[in-house]
This record gives C-alpha cells, sequence and structure tokens, in this order.
C-alpha cells in the first residue's frame, strides 16, 4: 500500500529535470523511505536525497543509490 508520503516522494523524482533521478525507487518500510537505485555522479545522488527530504515529513529518508561513474 502506497502511502500519501510515498506517493509524493516518488513523484518528486520521476518529475526531476534530472533524468538520472526519474529512473529512481522509493520504497517505503514502515516510516522510512528508501531510495533505491542507480545514478551517475555522487551529485545527482545528493540531489535526490533532498528531494525526497523535502516531502518527507517525519519519515527517516535512506539513501541506497549506487553511483556507477562511466571514467
Amino acid at each position: 500500500m502506497m502511502t500519501e508520503i510515498h506517493h509524493e516522494a516518488q513523484t518528486a523524482l520521476r518529475t526531476s529535470p534530472i533524468y538520472d533521478l526519474r529512473k529512481l525507487q522509493v520504497e517505503q518500510v514502515d516510516e522510512m523511505l528508501l531510495i533505491c537505485g542507480k545514478v551517475g555522479s555522487f551529485y545527482h545522488k545528493q540531489l535526490a536525497q533532498e528531494a525526497v527530504r523535502l516531502v518527507s515529513g517525519d519519515y527517516q529518508v535512506v539513501n541506497q543509490i549506487n553511483v556507477e561513474c562511466d571514467d
């Protein structure tokens, strides 16, 4: 079941102007929001966390995003 906070967090990422963030997933476990997926930079990882944090309310945000840099 998707709560309103979970829905808002997923929407924040899916509507991001940064394409990498749109591919990420948010999972809800009790009162935690887990951000999962991969991005190409630590900056995008940080932006994703901030986007979710802004709508997270009292939920804890856990950033499990993998950074896969193309060197």
